[in-house]
């Protein structure tokens, strides 16, 4: 009965996969304020992140269509969410797809490849998703003397109560999908 809310291309689902799509069965059973949100929901991948500290963090892969019917009850399936996996944060994201640079599309259609799927743009995106719903006021690029870069990214301060213990959840996040290092400041 779980494996309707999880949808995988390829596979079965692992043990996390089914845990959370059970979860998502359970909340749309007995949730009276998600059960029609949740009706024809699924999700595609789940994935497990140590965030450093001790501490966890569940990565919910949703498919690219569903992602606005997601966002309209996120703060409230996240809550539910953590609070069934006690000490983990709980992040959905997008399923993207990354086009390298020598796409070629088929003989029916033309034309380069989309700005929305190459690796800048995708980035950006998922960066978008494990922030929400605060939004993002800016970005600053740092380069170190070594090399190094480390993004800045500066947050809406009207959130920061609600978000600034999930900072160092969403740059070890980050870092892991785009191993690219990330800091997190209000404005």
């Amino acid at each position: 009965m779980s494996l309707l809310k999880i949808r995988k291309s390829s596979g079965e689902p692992d043990e996390l996969e089914a845990s959370v799509a059970q979860e998502l069965l359970n909340l749309e059973m007995t949730s009276t304020e998600l059960k029609g949100a949740l009706r024809d929901l699924y999700i595609t991948a789940a994935k497990e992140v140590d965030c450093g500290g001790g501490r966890k963090a569940i990565i919910i892969y949703v498919p690219y269509k569903l992602l606005k019917a997601f966002n309209k009850i996120q703060q409230r399936l996240v809550r539910e969410l953590e609070k069934k996996f006690s000490g983990k944060h709980v992040i959905i994201v997008k399923q993207r797809t990354i086009l390298g640079k020598s796409y070629t599309r088929s003989n029916k259609t033309s034309g380069p490849r989309p700005r929305s799927r190459t690796l800048t743009a995708v980035q950006d995106a998922i960066l978008e998703d494990i922030v929400y719903p605060t939004e993002i006021v800016g970005k600053r690029t740092r380069c170190k003397v070594d090399g190094r870069r480390i993004v800045k990214v500066y947050l809406d301060s009207k959130d920061q109560a609600n978000v600034e213990g999930r900072t160092d959840t969403f740059a070890a996040v980050y870092s892991k999908l785009t191993n690219k290092q990330v800091s997190f400041c209000f404005q």
